[in-house]
């Protein structure tokens, strides 16, 4: 009882709130670009005949599949044949699939996208054996959206080379023309030497070794603490319904339960389903989906949480912070919505279009928005993103040393063991 009132309390406000504004908050991404640009600079030397090619097979592959089907036939005002004409020249003359990916990465960026991008065949390759033991040095990365071409630590695996050589989450890697970047492979047993800039801009000049590392899961379920189980999840991918469906299936409920979707860059629309079927009503509208024709598809849950006859009647938060993207956005929403959970941690990052990926010729990985996404409350996510229903964040200092004030929050606000704060305003 106590949660129900605490539900129908705090996303009542903010509901309202979702349903209210005319225009989306801005979410910075990760690199910006509205307008065509200056030429990227190229490398010196020139590429052979048969890399040139491969470029402009790879070139013209996404330049005519973003005419064709990106889901705004407009593309959002650019001039898609003056971007041609800007960076095809420089993509036919890139020596190495960093500077080719550099190039149609700028391009993409004109889109104003977090789902378009490109990854060359090394990252694509890493993304494919994601959930297998392969060679690493234990870094997440992404993209500096100050620094251009350096990259972010995001997280330090433990056990890894990184950790043992002291990188620490929130460094900078500094990527410099003739060294290594994360476009190439990495091999067991090859040392690569990389700079990082701390905190405050001090340079770090560090050998990493990778090794094999065995793959972390994409779902984990902890049990440690009484009355309360959280459900991690790193990312919507295959099975996760069947997963989720496994573990709730024999839950008390009196559980709290918990789904942390902190950091979860997205993934399966039909997994993303799966896990509102756990909660919602079976034919639940919970947003529409508008593609290049224009069309209008409203999606409605299809009961896909493993073998579970019906939806859960735990209490729930769900834990999101500015890196929950995609579908661990679109998730939170929904049941934000429609009052069976509450939201705890950050804005979420306001990429919530809904994409498709294609292999390009060379083995890398072209990702593009072929829908438009709206919640079932008529709120467009894109550059928004979702609002907590209670702001709770963690410092770099908090996260290395093992404080999590945003878990803490969920589990108190299940509780009810303090007295509700004010929730988030609504905008």
């Amino acid at each position: 009882m106590i949660f129900r009132r605490l539900v129908t309390r705090l996303t009542a406000s903010a509901a309202m709130g979702l349903a209210l504004i005319a225009a989306p908050s801005f979410a910075a991404p990760v690199v910006e670009g509205p307008v065509v640009t200056a030429p990227l600079g190229i490398a010196a030397s020139s590429p052979t005949r048969e890399r040139a090619r491969m470029n402009q097979r790879v070139f013209d592959r996404v330049w005519g599949e973003v005419r064709t089907q990106y889901y705004d036939p407009d593309l959002h005002g650019v001039d898609w044949d003056a971007a041609r004409r800007t960076y095809r020249p420089q993509a036919l003359q890139a020596v190495d699939d960093r500077s080719l990916y550099l190039v149609i990465d700028q391009m993409l960026n004109l889109l104003d996208d977090d789902h378009a991008g490109a990854s060359s065949p090394a990252v694509a390759h890493r993304q494919d054996t994601l959930r297998q033991r392969r060679a690493a040095i234990g870094l997440s990365l992404r993209p500096d959206p100050v620094h251009h071409g350096d990259y972010r630590i995001e997280a330090v695996r433990r056990g890894s080379p990184a950790e043992a050589a002291g990188v620490q989450e929130g460094w900078r890697l500094r990527v410099s023309e003739d060294g290594w970047s994360p476009e190439v492979d990495v091999t067991e047993g090859r040392t690569l030497s990389l700079v990082f800039l701390d905190d405050e801009d001090r340079p770090h000049a560090l050998d990493l070794t990778p090794v094999v590392m065995e793959p972390q899961p994409a779902f984990a379920a902890d049990r440690s603490r009484p009355g309360v189980v959280v459900l991690r999840i790193e990312g919507f991918e295959a099975g996760l319904g069947r997963w989720m469906g496994q573990e709730l299936a024999d839950l008390s409920p009196d559980t709290d339960l918990i789904i942390d979707l902190r950091g979860n860059p997205g993934g399966r629309l039909m997994e993303a389903d799966a896990v509102l079927s756990c909660f919602l009503p079976r034919d639940q509208a919970w947003a529409t989906r508008t593609p290049r024709s224009g069309r209008h598809i409203v999606l409605s849950t299809a009961g896909g949480c493993g073998d579970l006859d019906a939806p859960v009647s735990n209490p729930v938060a769900v834990l999101v912070d500015s890196d929950s993207r995609s579908a661990a956005e679109l998730t939170p929403a929904a049941l934000q919505e429609a009052g069976r959970a509450v939201v705890v941690g950050e804005r979420t990052a306001g990429a919530v279009l809904i994409s498709q990926e294609t292999r390009l010729p060379d083995g890398g990985r072209l990702t593009l928005s072929r829908s438009d996404f709206v919640t079932s409350g008529g709120v467009r996510l894109e550059k928004r993103g979702v609002i907590p229903d209670v702001e709770a964040s963690a410092t770099r200092l908090d996260r290395r040393e093992g404080r999590d004030p945003a878990l803490d929050a969920a589990i108190t606000l299940l509780s009810g063991e303090t007295a509700l704060a004010d929730p988030a305003p609504s905008l």
